[in-house]
């Protein structure tokens, strides 16, 4: 009910208001039935905008983060994402797949729109990374088609830090459901999660135009958030005066 309400009363048309995102290809979402919209994530205001624009609801796996904060602050955030209808998932540990995996495969199997963001984190740079392969082992398992969607301008409105986004021209494409029944019964083989997960990224990259780095996000920042630690520890600012 709550997901309505922000839909369509509460925040839905504030956003459209605000940002006026130019919507292509929304034909291509299925009017019915489960299906995956996997896109690229450039922003937090992703979480909002493909929803508001979206004729059907949308459940995204969200990192716990979201609904653990401290605070009066996290509270309102985990009430926000619950109320949203969005699941937590743990990222860490070894089990944090396989949890991502069963809550997806939940929501398809009510044949409702699962939204993704396949490589795992927003892109702290503006660039697209390398997928995960859980879409790839959702979409076989469930043998559902996948919907790639780019975000285009929602890097400019709000980067990574930013509390307040700007005001940016935003572009939402969906591009047109990808069909994966030819990999039927293969979802245990690593070579074949590995082709379709491509295969998604590369449909998501040709809507964004966006430059490709074949790793891992979280691991590029990782090693950059490294660099910067050995540069203040080699070259530490010394105090002005």
């Amino acid at each position: 009910m709550f997901y309505y309400l922000l839909k369509y009363v509460l925040l839905g048309p504030l956003l459209r208001l605000l940002f006026r995102p130019r919507i292509e290809g929304l034909r291509h979402v299925p009017s019915s039935g489960a299906a995956i919209i996997a896109g690229n994530h450039l922003s937090f205001s992703d979480h909002f905008l493909m929803p508001a624009v979206l004729k059907r609801r949308i459940t995204f796996l969200a990192k716990a983060e979201y609904f653990t904060g401290p605070g009066l602050k996290g509270r309102l955030t985990a009430f926000f994402f619950h109320s949203a209808g969005q699941i937590p998932v743990d990222r860490s540990g070894k089990e944090a797949g396989q949890a991502a995996v069963r809550e997806g495969l939940g929501v398809l199997g009510k044949g409702e729109l699962l939204g993704i963001y396949p490589e795992g984190t927003r892109s702290h740079d503006g660039r697209l990374y390398k997928g995960k392969v859980g879409v790839a082992v959702m979409a076989l398992k469930a043998g559902v088609p996948v919907v790639p969607c780019a975000m285009i301008g929602t890097f400019e409105a709000q980067p990574p830090g930013k509390v307040v986004p700007r005001l940016h021209p935003v572009v939402i494409r969906f591009g047109e459901p990808l069909d994966f029944s030819r990999y039927a019964g293969l979802e245990n083989e690593k070579a074949v999660l590995r082709a379709v997960t491509d295969e998604i990224m590369y449909a998501i990259l040709t809507l964004s135009g966006q430059e490709y780095v074949d790793q891992y996000a979280a691991v590029v920042k990782e090693q950059e958030a490294a660099r910067a630690a050995e540069d203040r520890r080699r070259f530490p600012r010394m105090p002005l005066g």
